[in-house]
């Protein structure tokens, strides 16, 4: 029986993820909210307020939905899926109390401790004169997170006191509730570990590397991330298996004890370090743009895959991935992650490009015209046999899109 599904967010991400679903021979009627114009190419986006539980439960019922796929983090620390949950609708993503190994750093810190999962050195502070403190005593360079969610952009790599010191200030410039962590520093190349979780087993589901700052060379501040590729060629089959035993199988172990066991995609952001893996951090969905070199390398189909996980049978499936590699490349407005002007036209090539595909983020469709209406807006996607040929691929059709008030990294990939 064909299953009708319900994809919640709106960026590059669920692009992705709409155009893979899309693909399923089990796939009914795919629905998204709120969608994009390129969401919009696979399946029926339809008008609804994603912060009201209530309103998505009765969509759903009326829609007869058989399976949520929530693609951003907010609605699932927000709890979207323990409403569902709650109403007998099957949903592809954690609890918000599982939620908090991306809502909470010192959650996920604490967690570290406790089963002895390798990571960096830490303190955590809810007062800014003791942060502040500690960041003195230990010098630079230096990490200062914010605790809660930051849109991936709210961590410093400070290399120097006085950074690290306003660092801590931003943190706590919103008053009440702040809290910071304050890491060391660790050095070593960073891989992406993905792993599909149903609450009891988490099994492997692709590696990827991105590229955090804005601009050439990982010159720059931050942003939620400007390149990707796939797979990484870091991870071999015997440190993934080290990072499973050591981080992976024993946070789940740790999140069933608890009494909130992990349902969804666990997505661990390693670093290498000369003593072996550690864990940077977690997020609770997958990554963007990870995800758009995730899905065309994908040879299963992924819908029977979500479901599994969010029923707790993924004992027994077998993930598998096509030979090739994937580079994504990001396409953002002038300015981000800062100010950026928003509503400026966006002119995409109407022939496709072989071995390309190109995942809308931030732009809207307005009287046939495509607007950039975010920070990231494209991400122009190439797909081939190997890395650089994959990069040349996604650079030719970055390239071929007609935007003077965008701006994308050179060096995607360049590395491999």
């Amino acid at each position: 029986m064909a299953t009708d599904v319900l994809l919640i967010g709106s960026g590059g991400r669920e692009h992705a993820l709409a155009w893979k679903l899309a693909q399923s021979p089990e796939l009914g009627r795919l629905y998204a909210a709120p969608g994009n114009p390129g969401i919009a190419q696979h399946a029926e986006v339809v008008s609804l307020d994603v912060t009201d539980h209530a309103a998505v439960i009765r969509f759903c019922e009326t829609a007869r939905i058989g399976l949520v796929v929530v693609g951003p983090e907010v609605p699932l620390v927000a709890g979207l899926a323990d409403a569902l949950r709650a109403s007998d609708v099957v949903v592809f993503g954690p609890s918000a109390a599982a939620a908090r190994l991306e809502g909470s750093k010192g959650f996920t810190k604490d967690l570290c401790t406790r089963q002895s999962i390798p990571t960096a050195r830490y303190r955590r502070f809810t007062d800014a004169v003791a942060a502040r403190d500690y960041v003195r005593e230990q010098g630079a360079p230096i990490v200062i997170k914010a605790d809660g969610l930051a849109a991936g952009k709210g961590v410093t790599v400070a290399q120097h006191v006085d950074e690290a010191l306003a660092a801590v200030d931003a943190c706590f410039a919103d008053g009440v509730g702040a809290e910071v962590v304050v890491e060391e520093c660790m050095t070593g190349p960073e891989v992406s570990l993905f792993c599909l979780c149903d609450g009891e087993r988490a099994i492997p589901f692709g590696t990827a590397q991105d590229h955090k700052r804005a601009f050439d060379g990982d010159q720059g501040p931050n942003t939620g991330g400007m390149g990707a590729f796939s797979p990484s060629p870091l991870m071999d089959d015997a440190l993934l298996e080290r990072v499973m035993r050591e981080i992976i199988r024993p946070t789940l172990a740790d999140m069933r004890e608890m009494g909130s066991p992990f349902a969804g995609v666990l997505y661990a952001g390693l670093m290498l370090t000369p003593e072996g893996p550690k864990l940077v951090e977690y997020n609770v969905r997958f990554g963007d743009p990870e995800c758009q070199v995730l899905m065309p390398r994908l040879a299963s189909d992924l819908l029977p895959i979500l479901r599994a996980a969010a029923e707790g049978a993924l004992d027994g499936v077998d993930v598998q991935w096509t030979d090739n590699a994937a580079v994504t490349v990001v396409l953002a407005s002038r300015g981000y992650p800062g100010g950026f002007e928003s509503g400026t036209v966006v002119r995409v090539a109407s022939g496709d490009l072989p071995g390309t595909i190109l995942f809308h983020a931030g732009t809207r469709l307005v009287d046939d015209e495509l607007l950039a209406v975010g920070g990231r807006v494209l991400a122009a996607t190439g797909v081939a046999a190997t890395i650089p040929a994959a990069a040349g691929r996604a650079y030719e059709l970055a390239a071929s899109v007609e935007w003077p008030n965008g701006f994308y990294r050179r060096d995607i990939a360049a590395s491999v």
